[in-house]
């Protein structure tokens, strides 16, 4: 990251960050970061150095040459950026971090993102990931959400994380953010393992949402309501297509409904009248 770069006095800004790689199932989490930067036209804010931080000889993290239409030639690495976006409407400027997960120097990594993020005068941090699970297409999306943070906490209806063991980079960053007095959470949603091929809009459009209700602000779905409903027609193409698909969903299916749904939950249901509440007041 360049020393001399220029942060803006911001809104109340709030931050969300996605890593492609081990923390990225279908692209569903980098997809709502992409997402946001459209409809946002959000600007570049700062691009942190790839070699500081990424070995290129890895497959997925090897700089990618390009062609453009007039046959200039050009190399893209894979760096770091953080974007700014002003939405309308709204009272509160956002940051959008979109980066490989680094292969070195994570901490250093987390302490330059947390940097900036204070220089920024961001409060809340919300970190985005997904999972490849036995999850079947048919139902909603899971969407589980953890912090430590009280305010978050009752905001989102989100406990404390439970889990043990490795860790992507997202915990990692939560954890420098919170040491630094920012409230984080992670959201992180369950993609069917038999539709792994990304992309999965239903698992960005339900992450998309999920920030929604955990920052309260109306957020623009844009297509993606359009692309969620043409990946479950796929999807239900492949099922039909393939006996042992079928036969495996239905039993997903078996398990999936004799548990406690939280989509079905009064909680629910009321986080989805509040999301439909704050999108009309968009509209008038």
């Amino acid at each position: 990251m360049s020393d001399d770069v220029d942060i803006p006095q911001l809104r109340d800004p709030w931050m969300v960050a996605a890593f492609d790689g081990w923390n990225d199932a279908a692209d569903a989490a980098t997809g709502v970061v992409d997402h946001l930067i459209e409809q946002w036209d959000a600007e570049l804010l700062l691009e942190m150095d790839p070699e500081d931080f990424y070995v290129f000889t890895e497959h997925h993290l090897r700089p990618q040459v390009h062609h453009s239409d007039s046959g200039e030639r050009a190399i893209t690495w894979p760096t770091p950026r953080i974007y700014v976006a002003h939405p309308k409407r709204s009272e509160r400027d956002v940051l959008l971090l979109r980066a490989p997960e680094p292969s070195v120097r994570w901490k250093a990594f987390c302490s330059t993102v947390v940097g900036a993020a204070q220089l920024a005068g961001v409060r809340e941090l919300y970190t985005l990931g997904a999972l490849l699970a036995d999850s079947p297409h048919t139902r909603p999306v899971p969407v589980s959400a953890s912090t430590d943070d009280p305010v978050l906490m009752e905001r989102m209806g989100a406990s404390p994380s439970r889990y043990s063991g490795p860790v992507g980079i997202t915990s990692i960053l939560n954890e420098y953010a919170s040491e630094q007095g920012i409230a984080t959470a992670s959201i992180w949603a369950a993609v069917p393992h038999y539709l792994a091929e990304p992309p999965c809009p239903k698992a960005t459009l339900a992450l998309l949402r999920a920030v929604e209700d955990a920052v309260e602000l109306s957020l623009p779905e844009g297509v993606l309501v359009e692309m969620s409903e043409a990946w479950q027609r796929g999807a239900e193409e492949v099922a039909e297509s393939d006996s042992d698909i079928a036969e495996y969903v239905e039993a997903l299916e078996s398990e999936r409904d004799t548990s406690d749904l939280p989509e079905a939950s009064g909680d629910a249901i009321a986080r989805e009248f509040e999301r439909y509440l704050r999108h009309r007041a968009d509209e008038e």
